[in-house]
């Protein structure tokens, strides 16, 4: 089989330790290209991978013809970048957010589905191990319903990941249009979901700029009502200065299921019977601690396979909905109803 040809949008923080390694070890893949508008950033990767490196998005279509492409843009850019993708007949993978509104959200889908191509959201929460034992172990049953929940994700802000550090357009709302919600916020809008297997359908926040300077949150506090009536917190934070949080709890009837709270065991059932169940089934990847995302080795097995990725455009919108949901509520005062 032919390799897959893949262009990199985008060469910040998330190809730099994510998208480039793993498709530089995938063998299904080569690496044909790498934009971005800092032409130098591109050209060494170009170096170092081979393929081309280009300044614009649009330059790359117009002179080379690829299978897939990963969208690892800032985000205001998430839903053009995908789109003219599409309509240039590759496979997308795009970071989340997906996109900055739902009415972006819905183009990037239709457009991949006019263009009969695959897009999937980089929701790399669904796939580290601590999650999918988490999921496998609540479809046995033997918790019981989820009652309620707790769910956070924080760190010590994008200063520290970001290639260009402090200037970084993470801070800019004209382009980032979203903070810690974007960036955090919307990976765990997406796992409660997915381990629970329901949506939301109430959400109400307090988003904040407590600490970091620029115009874009930097804490975001919300409380969710699930279909099922369960209800939760979910909080994003990236003024989490001492060390990374991303961890769930979720208090069923049976008894408490805790998700990376603990450091040796990544999943621990403790049962109201007085009986415990601890999982070892490796960490959780970190801006610090790299390990595989899993997200890029997924796409590229869907393209092989032809089969449309679980992690989809639709999946992806869902999950921004809730956040754009927590906009709302903060602007408005009000529990939105999604």
């Amino acid at each position: 089989m032919s390799k897959i040809k893949v262009a990199v949008i985008g060469c910040g923080a998330i190809s730099k330790h994510r998208h480039i390694p793993e498709y530089a070890t995938n063998p299904n893949v080569e690496l044909v290209a790498f934009v971005d508008p800092n032409l130098e950033r591109a050209q060494e990767y170009a170096n170092t991978h081979g393929g081309k490196a280009y300044s614009s998005y649009q330059e790359l279509f117009n002179n080379e013809k690829v299978d897939a492409v990963s969208v690892c843009t800032p985000n205001f850019l998430h839903a053009e970048v995908s789109i003219a993708a599409a309509n240039a007949g590759a496979h997308v993978l795009v970071e989340k957010p997906m996109a900055t509104t739902t009415e972006e959200g819905e183009a990037m889908i239709e457009a991949a589905r006019k263009n009969n191509v695959f897009l999937m959201v980089g929701h790399n929460q669904r796939l580290m191990p601590p999650h999918v034992k988490a999921k496998e172990l609540l479809e046995t049953g033997r918790m019981g319903k989820v009652l309620t929940f707790r769910t956070a994700f924080g760190h010590g802000g994008p200063e520290n990941w970001s290639v260009d550090g402090q200037g970084s357009w993470f801070f800019r709302k004209e382009e980032a249009i979203m903070g810690a919600m974007g960036d955090l916020g919307v990976h765990k809008s997406d796992l409660i979901r997915y381990l629970l297997d329901d949506e939301v359908s109430e959400v109400a926040s307090f988003i904040s700029t407590l600490h970091k300077q620029g115009d874009v949150d930097d804490n975001a506090t919300c409380i969710l009502r699930m279909k099922s009536g369960t209800i939760g917190t979910l909080v994003a934070s990236w003024t989490s200065y001492k060390g990374e949080d991303n961890s769930t709890v979720l208090w069923c009837e049976n008894g408490v299921m805790k998700i990376n709270s603990d450091p040796d065991d990544q999943v621990i059932l403790d049962f109201k019977d007085g009986s415990t169940e601890r999982y070892k089934v490796g960490e959780i990847a970190t801006n610090t601690k790299q390990t595989k995302s899993g997200v890029i080795d997924e796409f590229v097995d869907c393209i092989v396979n032809h089969r449309a990725p679980s992690i989809s455009g639709e999946e992806g919108l869902r999950s921004l909905q809730v956040i754009l949901g927590a906009f709302e509520s903060q602007q408005t005062g009000r529990i939105v109803q999604l």
